[in-house]
């Protein structure tokens, strides 16, 4: 990229140069952290908390289900994982617990 390339930053509303969008693309990370404030990160197993009603299904997922190897996507308050029988799962950081 050339010193005359520019992004537009969401964020804070203002174009930015290509090269300090990469760097601060390399350093900032979302924290996302479980109901209780332990950290997580991609491929962890969490604990839910509450019994969870699945939009879409007529299913429901019971407190103290085991979520092996969660995705985190960059939102602080969200994350992605699998479960059996349900695609595109996405749960709220707020309702589980590190294992």
């Amino acid at each position: 990229m050339s010193d005359d390339d520019y992004i537009y930053d969401e964020a804070t509303g203002e174009w930015i140069s290509a090269a300090d969008a990469g760097a601060a693309g390399a350093t900032s990370q979302v924290e996302v952290r479980d109901s209780v404030g332990n950290l997580l990160a991609d491929g962890d197993s969490v604990t839910l908390i509450k019994d969870l009603k699945v939009k879409g299904t007529s299913q429901t997922l019971k407190r103290g289900t085991v979520i092996k190897s969660i995705r985190l996507p960059g939102d602080d308050q969200e994350i992605d994982c699998r479960f059996e029988g349900i695609k595109g799962l996405v749960l709220r950081a707020e309702f589980v617990r590190k294992r």
